[in-house]
């Protein structure tokens, strides 16, 4: 019987119905499964709400998409857990939990309220007889081939370069998402499909474009789900999380969606997974001023590295997780929580910014001169963000720039010599006079 003014009744969250509409982030029939529990019209929901009668009404029948805001919003508002909310497939209590499959060994990579801005898709058709003829076992190795390709020359290429044909990867990945339904070539199919996605929104995100980086990574996370894959499905949303709190700098979004991969990580994951999702975490808590957490999400990466089944990464891991990488986190950390001196150490032991990929060596660079920066040592930190800005000119990449800005943009210190040649080639850079044409 409906609760009026009530909480809503135990079991309505498992429900077939209202399940099911948990289990595909059907958010419309979600609501209108509280309005009816609770006994209110319309009226009362949107007034419990604080929004519009027309705008429920819109969201009930379909017509309304919502933002995450409104989501996360509606979601505290009208009491619906959010832990039981899925991008898709069946929710974790009334399936067996998904298999483990090793499809590649490449590497690839919400807050569970980023999938309101995805509930509005259109699923696509159903193919045709003749189209799914198109794919069979070979077609998800070949989509995977050219990522891994693309993701080989990020390295050395300008993002700018890649990003049209990775954006036609991902429409083609796409059709032959589409050719797959009906087929036993799904799994694999879509696994390649979120693949995709992900390095288009990893390149859109170098680019500066946020907007369509966090599409991209939410279709990676939707199409890792499908997949039923759990280690893909954790991937996808710990590097939603990692974005989210290190590109877009809002760590309280990233938090969310570390919480809802650890969900759905379990407790019995590899060892790489526990500790790269704790890292990503510990990232997150400290961006939000978080001490303790942060402490205690790199002391449980600390724990998991160390497990004697830490040795061969699964998919799509391609390294396993260790202690270097785990300093490389502490340090990031520790920049964000004002340690410098703990912060220099902690690069130290993690590596010198020196690694195969120019763009994340710049990156590193940029955030070991802030470390630099606060522990007064300033000629060193404008060395470090002059290499990084040399980088991101040569490769054109505005994730690199950005950084550099930004570690101007805080710097208060004294305008030394070191910090006007600084000023005098980001200037330049307005000019849009760099090596990648």
């Amino acid at each position: 019987m409906p609760q009026r003014d009530g909480v809503p009744p135990p079991d309505l969250w498992s429900r077939p119905r209202i399940a099911a509409a948990l289990a595909t982030c059907d958010m419309a029939t979600v609501i209108e499964g509280v309005r009816s529990a609770r006994g209110w019209s319309q009226g009362e929901l949107a007034r419990a709400i604080d929004y519009s009668q027309s705008w429920v009404s819109r969201v009930v029948n379909g017509q309304q998409s919502l933002t995450v805001s409104q989501v996360q919003d509606l979601a505290q508002r009208l009491d619906i857990p959010l832990h039981l909310l899925r991008f898709g497939g069946t929710a974790p209590a009334e399936a067996p939990a998904p298999k483990e499959v090793d499809p590649t060994r490449r590497r690839d990579f919400g807050r569970v309220v980023a999938a309101g801005a995805l509930m509005t898709t259109t699923p696509p058709r159903t193919a045709s007889a003749h189209a799914r003829h198109a794919v069979n076992e070979t077609t998800a190795p070949a989509l995977r081939s050219i990522t891994g390709g693309q993701r080989r020359m990020d390295a050395t290429s300008c993002a700018r370069h890649l990003l049209p044909s990775a954006v036609a990867h991902v429409h083609l990945a796409e059709q032959m998402l589409a050719n797959a339904r009906g087929t036993p070539f799904l799994a694999p199919v879509s696994a390649a499909a979120s693949e995709a996605s992900g390095f288009a929104a990893w390149l859109h995100a170098d680019q500066g474009d946020m907007g369509s980086a966090r599409m991209h990574y939410r279709t990676a996370v939707v199409r890792a789900r499908q997949t039923g894959i759990r280690l893909l499905d954790v991937y996808m949303l710990g590097s939603l999380a990692a974005f989210e709190t290190d590109t877009a700098e809002d760590p309280e979004l990233g938090l969310g969606l570390v919480q809802e991969a650890e969900h759905v990580l379990g407790r019995t994951a590899h060892p790489t997974a526990n500790a790269w999702l704790a890292c990503v975490g510990a990232l997150a808590h400290a961006g939000i001023g978080d001490r303790s957490s942060a402490a205690r999400a790199l002391r449980r990466a600390e724990r998991e590295v160390t497990r004697p089944g830490n040795c061969d990464p699964p998919w799509p891991w391609v390294f396993a997780f260790d202690e270097p990488k785990v300093a490389g986190y502490r340090a990031l950390v520790d920049v964000r929580l004002r340690r410098p001196h703990d912060a220099r150490e902690a690069f130290a032991e993690a590596f010198a910014p020196s690694t195969a990929n120019a763009k994340q060596a710049a990156v590193l660079q940029v955030e070991l001169a802030s470390a630099h920066a606060d522990a007064g040592d300033v000629d060193e930190a404008f060395r470090l963000a002059q290499d990084a800005l040399t980088t991101g000119m040569e490769f054109g990449s505005e994730r690199v720039i950005g950084r550099v800005r930004g570690f101007r943009r805080r710097y208060a210190g004294p305008y030394a010599a070191c910090v006007r040649e600084l000023d005098d080639r980001l200037t330049s850079v307005m000019t849009g006079l760099s090596a990648c044409g």
